[in-house]
């Protein structure tokens, strides 16, 4: 989802009086500011301050790196991020191409198997990999019967098992930021290369690629900082080698004494994050977070015949350096080689993405009492079970409220914050809505950890106000990247036809630019319902014995027992995702057409 026409300059510098200046769109920022200014600046500067007390600012500091614990685990969860970026690009890529190259109802099937899994939660695809990867799963089994392993092999609780887990769960953010970039694409470049006489191989390697890269690097960033956060999958599939940082703030949240520690410990992570987004916005320009315009003029300009002058540029170099020994040698293979290899890497790919939730899918029918693949019968016990459990009836209501209020939250702000900043003259829009998205890459640790604090003392611990407020956090950097893109698309003439008849500014926006985003208002709101409906990072931090969310009661079963409720559970939140975006399609169809 990218945001790629929002005028980020040229403000107009006219003069206007004090009533004029206070119809500006402008203010329809201060909400949203002040809301993200309370509940998430101020807990983070405050995280921050209680990490430097002590008998000298930098003594909790010292433990973090003194204490081997925590360094390794630091080294670790760069490695594993690190790892677990450069396989999502080598295999995103060709996913990538796969969806690119393909047409009609085929694109429309392998853009769905990407897109659907990147809106369930990260808990169902974690469970749904440990019922896979099980001793009674259906890849063990296969192997078994292939007599590739003579007896069910130990697939989980290994680094290995993190690896494909993180990689799976992460692929689509890669393969949507690839696609994106190869979308926004000329097609004569590529037509050009081959009536040059070049192959295939040279067409991609010396064309695509480098036009290509600002969008590789954006989607290998993003994954990075996603991982770097990252403790649910490496908690249910790793080993104790396997530790992340993240997982660390969290087991030295339940000792008081931590304070100070505890809060050094998420200052580390938080500017770790901090330093990669610096370094990524230096080169690709900070809309790289919410996929911006500077992303379409870097490919713009590194295609342009001035660039190509420079000779210089890196991806050049690599070319005449490395590239084209290596396109000498694999111009040995037969033509249809590239294609084929995008097909197969492709669709390795796609199943791997769909195989674990149809597989859990399926288990929800089982007529067994445990785990097991395939089932020795179907049944809908599990959902008798399911539904007549008070306390995971209780666990629903309390997320479906919290997720409602929560939308409306974010809803209200972004939807405001979005029409202050596409429609007003105001400087320094990208720093503007560099504030409003930055949420997406503070680790939800850090962000929970903060909030902590001000909960106990505003008495909003445990609450259904507090937690949808929290939730909100995250749902408000949606609702402003799709309503700012569904305002775009809204044809100013009208609403300025609208005002020369004398309709007031609040009547133009009720009978004007209201129905003209009404669709991309019902995918924010329902993507911010998701949001806040799968949430459990911030939910373990805020909530209380009292107040139970679906996905923590789903957390607390998956540590002590897997059972077919589970499925149950995962089934249905795979049908809410499936119709929400059946009805978000034609949004989503608009938004991933190349900008012009």
């Amino acid at each position: 989802m990218s945001v790629t026409n929002i005028p980020l300059g040229g403000a107009d510098r006219r003069s206007f009086t004090l009533p004029e200046r206070l119809k500006d769109p402008a203010w329809l920022l201060l909400p949203a500011a002040a809301f993200l200014a309370f509940i998430y600046l101020l807990p983070v500067i405050d995280l921050v301050r209680i990490s430097l007390s002590g008998p000298s600012w930098s003594v909790h500091f010292e433990r973090v790196f003194a204490v081997p614990l925590y360094w390794n685990s630091l080294v670790r969860t760069m490695e594993i991020s690190f790892m677990v970026a450069l396989l999502c690009l080598f295999f995103g890529y060709p996913t990538a191409l796969l969806i690119h190259k393909s047409s009609g109802w085929r694109q429309i099937v392998v853009a769905t198997a990407v897109i659907l899994p990147y809106f369930i939660a990260i808990l169902i695809r974690t469970y749904s990999w440990m019922v896979l990867l099980g001793r009674n799963g259906p890849i063990n089994k296969l192997a078994v019967a292939l007599g590739i392993f003579d007896q069910p092999a130990q697939l989980l609780f290994n680094r290995s098992a993190v690896l494909l887990g993180m990689t799976a769960v992460l692929l689509p953010l890669m393969v949507l930021s690839i696609y994106s970039s190869i979308a926004r694409q000329d097609p004569s470049f590529v037509r050009a290369g081959q009536a040059s006489g070049a192959g295939p191989l040279a067409v991609f390697w010396r064309v695509l690629l480098p036009l290509t890269m600002p969008g590789m690097g954006a989607g290998f960033l993003l994954v990075f900082v996603t991982a770097l956060g990252f403790f649910i999958t490496p908690t249910l599939l790793g080993g104790p080698g396997d530790q992340m940082f993240a997982m660390h703030i969290t087991q030295q949240a339940d000792f008081a004494t931590s304070e100070g520690f505890l809060q050094a410990l998420a200052v580390v992570l938080l500017v770790i994050t901090l330093i990669v987004v610096a370094i990524a916005g230096r080169f690709l320009g900070f809309e790289f977070i919410w996929g911006g315009g500077k992303l379409v003029e870097a490919s713009s300009h590194a295609s342009s015949p001035r660039s190509s002058r420079r000779g210089g540029t890196l991806s050049a170099k690599l070319a005449d350096s490395v590239g084209w020994p290596l396109l000498r040698l694999l111009s040995r293979m037969p033509l249809g080689t590239g294609t084929w290899t995008v097909r197969v890497l492709g669709g390795f790919v796609l199943l791997a993405l769909m195989a674990p939730i149809v597989v859990v899918m399926i288990l929800s029918f089982s007529k067994a009492s445990f785990l097991t693949f395939p089932p020795p019968g179907f049944s809908l016990r599990w959902y008798e079970k399911f539904f007549s459990d008070s306390e995971w009836m209780t666990a629903f209501t309390n997320s479906f409220t919290i997720a409602l209020l929560s939308a409306v939250i974010a809803v209200t702000l972004g939807g405001l914050a979005a029409l202050g900043i596409v429609r007003s003259s105001i400087r320094g829009k990208a720093a503007i809505m560099l504030l409003l998205v930055s949420p997406v890459i503070v680790p939800p640790v850090v962000l929970g950890l903060s909030l902590y604090s001000l909960f106990l003392r505003t008495d909003l611990a445990g609450t259904i106000s507090g937690l949808a407020a929290a939730h909100a956090i995250g749902g408000l950097p949606i609702v402003v990247v799709i309503m700012a893109a569904s305002l775009q698309g809204v044809d100013r003439r009208l609403e300025q036809a609208a005002a020369v008849h004398g309709a007031s500014p609040l009547t133009v926006f009720r009978t004007v630019t209201l129905p003209a985003v009404a669709p991309g208002m019902a995918a924010a709101a329902f993507f911010a319902f998701l949001h806040s409906f799968d949430e459990l990072v911030l939910s373990l931090f805020l909530s209380s014995a009292q107040l139970r969310t679906l996905p923590l009661r789903l957390w607390a079963d998956v540590n002590y027992q897997l059972n077919p409720v589970l499925a149950v559970v995962s089934t249905l939140e795979v049908l809410l995702v499936v119709g929400g975006i059946a009805l978000a399609r034609p949004v989503l169809a608009g938004r991933t057409k190349p900008a012009v």
